[in-house]
C-alpha cells in the first residue's frame, strides 16, 4: 500500500533501511551523547596550591600533593580517582612550587588533557576555584589535591551527581570536627548549613573538599567576602548560595574511602591504608637465598633482597632499592626507589623517600624520612614515651598530640647523622642539616643547622701497681 508516493512497510521500525529507524537511531545516539559522553565530558579542578605548613619540614623542599603514599605523590592518587570515574581533562590550580608539580604531571604519562591556573598567593579554596571561571562553561568537579581517596570515589559521586542533577558536596564523620567545614543535613541529605572551623560544631559531619558545582558559582565567589584568615573561602560562598536557593546533595562518604593528609601521622595512616590494599605480592626484583618473606609484598625492578633479610608484608620496595643482609622490614614500611638499608637494621612503619641510606646497626619506627639522607651506624629512633601516653610534636609553633602512641621523627630532605645519633619520639628535623656523633635529639632541629656534641674529657695516667 502506497500513501503520497511511500510504501507504508518502509515506515516499520523494523525495517532496517526504513526513515523512521533511522529517526529512531538518531534520537537514541542523540540522548546517549547528551547523558554519556557530556557526563563524560566533564572537567576536573584539582586544588595544588597550597603550602603545607603544618606537614614541614617535609614541605620546605617539596609540595606537600608530592609526598609518596605507597611511593606515589599524593596529587597521582587523585588523578587515577578522576580517570577511572571516566574523565579527560584535568584543570590544575597551582601555586606554591607549582612548577615541581608541573614537571611531575607534564612526565606521568596518564592519559589525561591537563593544563595549569596559577593562584600567586595564598586566597582560599574560593579564589582557587574562582580562577578557573574562563576555562569552565558547565558543570565540574573540584577535588583538593591533598587527599587520599579509594580509586571508585569519584564514580560514586559521579553517580549520585547524575542521579540528583544538583551540586553536590562529600561529607563523612569525624571525631574532631573543628579542624574542618561542618555541614547540617535534612533528613532527605540537602545541605542546610556550612561553616569552616566553627568554635562549637552543630554536628560531627565534615566537609570533604570534593564537588560538583553549577558554573554560577563563580559568580557568587566574586561576592563572597574575605574570611577572618583572610581568605576567600569555598565553604562561605556554598552558604552564601545557600541561602539564595541554591541546592547541594551531600554523598556521605565512608572512613575508609577518604582522607585528609594534613599533619605528618596522617600522611603514615594513608601509607598504612593503601599497602593494605595490597592482596597479593609482585616480585620483580632480585632476592636471594635464605630471605624470608611473610604477607604481600611488591618488590619493583632492579631492588635486592640480600640473604638474612626477614620481610613481613604489606610493604613496598622501590626500583633500584638494596635490602641487607641480615635485617627486618616490618609491615606498612614504604622504601622508595634507590634506597639502601644494610646490615643490622630494623625498620618498621616507615615512609622512607627516594636515595636515602640507612647502612648499619639502626631502629627506625613510625617515622617519616625524606630524599637522599645518610644516617651513620647506631642511629636509633625512640617511638614511645616512657609512660606510655601519647606523642606530642610541635605544629605551627604549638605542641600538638598527635592521638598516637606510637610516633617517631619526620626528617627532611639531605640530613645527615653521625654514628650512634638517638632521636627522641615528636621530633623534626630540617632539610640539609646535620647532626654530630653522639647526639641525643630531644627537641626540633631547623634546616641548614649543624648539631655538634660538645664534650669534656679527661686524660689520667694509669699508674702502675
Amino acid at each position: 500500500m502506497e500513501f503520497l508516493g511511500f510504501s507504508w512497510s518502509s515506515f516499520s521500525p523494523l525495517n532496517l533501511n526504513s526513515f523512521w529507524f533511522k529517526l529512531m537511531v538518531y534520537d537514541f545516539s542523540k540522548m546517549f551523547y547528551v547523558r554519556v559522553v557530556g557526563f563524560l565530558s566533564m572537567k576536573a579542578v584539582v586544588l595544588a596550591a597550597g603550602e603545607g605548613v603544618r606537614l614541614k619540614p617535609l614541605t620546605l623542599t617539596k609540595p606537600k600533593h608530592l609526598l609518596p603514599v605507597g611511593n606515589i605523590p599524593l596529587i597521582q592518587h587523585v588523578l587515577t580517582a578522576v580517570k577511572k570515574a571516566g574523565l579527560k581533562e584535568v584543570l590544575v590550580v597551582v601555586g606554591f612550587m607549582g612548577e615541581k608539580i608541573k614537571n611531575f604531571l607534564d612526565n606521568l604519562k596518564f592519559n589525561l588533557k591537563i593544563d595549569y591556573v596559577w593562584q600567586d598567593r595564598v586566597g582560599g579554596t574560593g579564589e582557587a576555584i574562582g580562577l578557573t571561571s574562563n576555562f569552565i562553561d558547565e558543570d565540574f568537579l573540584v577535588v583538593y589535591g591533598d587527599l587520599y581517596i579509594k580509586p571508585t570515589l569519584i564514580q560514586k559521586i559521579l553517580q549520585t551527581y547524575k542521579r540528583v542533577k544538583e551540586n553536590v558536596l562529600t561529607v563523612v564523620e569525624v571525631e574532631n570536627p573543628k579542624d574542618y567545614g561542618v555541614v547540617s543535613l535534612d533528613k532527605d541529605g540537602w545541605l542546610r548549613e556550612i561553616h569552616e572551623k566553627p568554635e562549637k560544631p552543630s554536628s560531627n559531619l565534615a566537609n570533604c573538599g570534593i564537588y560538583i558545582f553549577n558554573p554560577e558559582i563563580f559568580k557568587e565567589i566574586e561576592k563572597t567576602e574575605k574570611s577572618v584568615r583572610g581568605e576567600v573561602e569555598v565553604t562561605d560562598t556554598i552558604q552564601r548560595m545557600l541561602s539564595k536557593g541554591f541546592r547541594f546533595y551531600a554523598v556521605k562518604v565512608g572512613k575508609d574511602e577518604w582522607m585528609d593528609v594534613g599533619k605528618p601521622w596522617d600522611l603514615l595512616e594513608a601509607n598504612k591504608r593503601f599497602l593494605q590494599t595490597i592482596k597479593k605480592s609482585a616480585i620483580k626484583g632480585k632476592i636471594e637465598k635464605n630471605v624470608k618473606i611473610k604477607g604481600p609484598i611488591k618488590i619493583e625492578k632492579d631492588a635486592v633482597l640480600k640473604s638474612g633479610v626477614y620481610v613481613e608484608g604489606p610493604t613496598i620496595i622501590g626500583a633500584g632499592t638494596i635490602v641487607g643482609p641480615n635485617c627486618y622490614i616490618r609491615a606498612y614500611t614504604s622504601l622508595g626507589m634507590n634506597v639502601r638499608i644494610g646490615n643490622g637494621c630494623e625498620i618498621k612503619n616507615c615512609i622512607v623517600m627516594d636515595e636515602t641510606k640507612i647502612p648499619h646497626l639502626s631502629y627506625f619506627g613510625d617515622s617519616i624520612i625524606g630524599e637522599n639522607c645518610n644516617f651513620g651506624a647506631g642511629t636509633l629512633i625512640a617511638n614511645l614515651r616512657f609512660d606510655g601516653k601519647n606523642v606530642k610534636t610541635t605544629v605551627k609553633g604549638e605542641i600538638v598530640d598527635t592521638g598516637r602512641r606510637k610516633f617517631g621523627v619526620v626528617v627532611g630532605d639531605n640530613v645527615q647523622t653521625g654514628i650512634n645519633v638517638s632521636l627522641m619520639p615528636g621530633v623534626k628535623i630540617g632539610p640539609n642539616s646535620q647532626i654530630g656523633p653522639n647526639v641525643c635529639v630531644y627537641r626540633d632541629i631547623p634546616a641548614n643547622t649543624k648539631i655538634i656534641l660538645q664534650q669534656t674529657l679527661k686524660f689520667e695516667e694509669i699508674l702502675k701497681p
